[in-house]
């Protein structure tokens, strides 16, 4: 089974380019390059491409890709560890930039995507598999070596579910939280430089999801390897981010009545769009939220009530189900929250937007291989001590905290370093994500801000007046833009394709920040018919429109300031 292309956090839409001085072709041939000695690598091969096409296994052909350079690696940090890795490095036209670039899930393969966008950009690429194995595995289960680390592997074929994935490898667990994508950058910095004779002059990453989160992880823990980094819908706070996965699967799996039947989160849409859309900034015309967080839908509204019955009204059950849905993953005991909940406007019958309709429909939750990392082949086992049906929110979350937290969770607001040697961070996140609540990237910026605004505070200054001195600090190298409508990384009804990665380019190497993105809806998302633009404003700021011109028009939008709006904020010790 392949993965449904916003999953694997694809980057948005094909990056302009900015001007650099081009570089000459190739210093070294290619084939030299697999004698190449770097430490703890082994070069497994170094082949021409000049085909103009490329075919990975079970993928279809990529094509009008330019003479290039495929270099593939093993990075060995561990004797536990088989970190893989590619490198494409364009024989000529190179743009004298290295761009590392992220995947999704548990990752467990390269993604070739992402490797040829990069490559068609002019830069020297790079993507890595993060050392959780390359044969395949479906990356919503992957665990080790190809193998799932969830009994849900049975499903997709795999003989060797359930397997432990990662339990009793804390090293490949390091790898996969933040080892890989540090050493895929060394090393491919390396290659690059043996192959053009020349240092890049500068370097890029880019990622979605898991991506996302590489992104993040390099800029708290190697904020020297990046020059500019691009954050897509980062899954950044990991161990909590599962955690409400597992919530949401008990939360529909709680009693028969529970489950939401196919076509009522289509329904749930509807009503949230009849009661709120135009009144959060955006068109009267919209099919899609411009801000939920102006909308209090209460799905009570659905109630059955006289004659009707479901699927065209909720159960008082199902009605407790899109409840606890919005709510967020909270501590039963002490009420806590510990991940923020699903904003409305993001319900959809499509399974493939990753929300509650393919959650529930699942015999246990997508996404809990991790937990098998901390309790072991038992977890997939009713009869366990602990099992995802079963995890307590109460007692368990600090067992699994414990054991991963501080590898896999990118979760540090001081970034001094990486802003002290120039670095810039642009994230995006789609306000209709149905994997990623959106309000976590919220979070993590008004965490920045929160983290500067101490800073400015002790040199005596404080916000008010001239504005809030810790947000112009914070917006001097990091900058967020929510995106109307789009789901996961991609898709939705919104406008879902834009460039971020040229407007964070020309922020890096002309000092010139981005005010504004343009997106783009196509019909029926394919190119080239456009249905409708509309601005990406730099958070807090949010698109709103000038009451009169076209409401599919870019140009009938102004960013404008939303203040004291309500954000769902995690519990201290679960944050931000």
């Amino acid at each position: 089974m392949r993965c449904h292309r916003p999953f694997v956090g694809a980057t948005v839409a094909l990056f302009a380019g900015l001007a650099i001085t081009s570089t000459q072709a190739m210093a070294t041939p290619c084939t030299n390059l697999q004698s190449l000695q770097l430490q703890h690598t082994v070069i497994n091969s170094a082949t021409d491409n000049d085909s103009g096409t490329f075919v990975a296994p079970g993928n279809p052909p990529i094509t009008g890709l330019p003479p290039f350079c495929r270099i593939v690696a093993t990075l060995i940090p561990s004797s536990d560890s088989s970190i893989k890795i590619e490198v494409w490095l364009p024989k000529s036209g190179w743009n004298g930039r290295f761009l590392g670039t992220g995947g999704g899930g548990f990752q467990g393969v390269i993604s070739y995507a992402s490797l040829a966008n990069g490559l068609k950009g002019g830069f020297a690429a790079t993507n890595s598999d993060l050392g959780t194995g390359s044969s395949g595995c479906n990356p919503l289960f992957c665990g080790s070596n190809g193998n799932m680390g969830n009994p849900l592997a049975i499903q997709f074929g795999d003989p060797a579910a359930p397997s432990t994935g990662l339990f009793g490898h804390p090293e490949r667990i390091k790898d996969f939280g933040y080892r890989a994508i540090h050493l895929m950058t060394v090393r491919g910095k390396e290659i690059v430089n043996a192959f053009y004779g020349q240092r890049a002059q500068r370097a890029y990453f880019a990622g979605c999801s898991t991506g996302g989160q590489n992104a993040l992880m390099e800029a708290q823990r190697f904020p020297n390897d990046y020059d500019g980094i691009l954050a897509g819908a980062p899954a950044f706070n990991r161990t909590h981010l599962h955690m409400a996965g597992l919530f949401s699967w008990q939360n529909a799996h709680a009693s028969p009545g529970r489950f939401i039947q196919a076509g009522q989160m289509t329904l749930v849409n509807q009503a949230v769009l009849k009661q709120c859309v135009g009144r959060d900034g955006g068109a009267p015309s919209d099919q899609f939220l411009n801000d939920p967080r102006d909308c209090r839908f209460d799905p009570k509204a659905l109630l059955c009530t006289g004659g009707k019955v479901p699927p065209a009204c909720l159960t008082s059950d199902q009605v407790t189900t899109m409840q606890k849905y919005y709510g967020g993953t909270v501590d039963p005991v002490n009420g806590q929250l510990v991940n923020p909940g699903s904003q409305r406007g993001n319900e959809t019958d499509d399974l493939l937007a990753l929300g509650l309709a393919f959650q529930e429909r699942l015999p246990e939750p997508a996404f809990d291989g991790l937990f098998y990392w901390v309790f072991g082949p038992s977890f997939g086992y009713p009869s366990s001590l602990v099992n995802f049906a079963n995890f307590d929110f109460h007692h368990d979350i600090k067992k699994v905290d414990d054991v991963l937290a501080d590898v896999l969770n990118a979760t540090s607001t001081d970034l001094s370093e990486f802003r002290g040697h120039g670095g810039k961070l642009l994230m995006y996140h789609g306000w209709a994500d149905p994997l990623i609540p959106s309000q976590s990237s919220i979070n993590y910026f008004n965490a920045l801000v929160g983290n500067e605004g101490r800073g400015v505070q002790q040199a005596g200054f404080f916000p008010g007046g001239g504005g809030n001195p810790a947000l112009r600090q914070t917006q001097s190298y990091a900058r967020l833009f929510m995106v109307p409508g789009m789901y996961h990384c991609s898709g939705g009804p919104g406008p879902n394709t834009f460039d971020a990665l040229t407007p964070l380019m020309t922020w890096v190497e002309t000092g010139t920040p981005p005010e504004t993105i343009l997106a783009t809806k196509f019909v029926a998302d394919t190119p080239p018919a456009v249905q409708m633009t509309r601005p990406l404003c730099v958070f807090p700021k949010v698109p709103k429109y000038n009451g009169s011109g076209n409401a599919n028009s870019a140009a009938s939008f102004t960013c404008v300031l939303h203040d004291d709006e309500f954000n769902q904020t995690p519990a201290p010790k679960y944050g931000p």
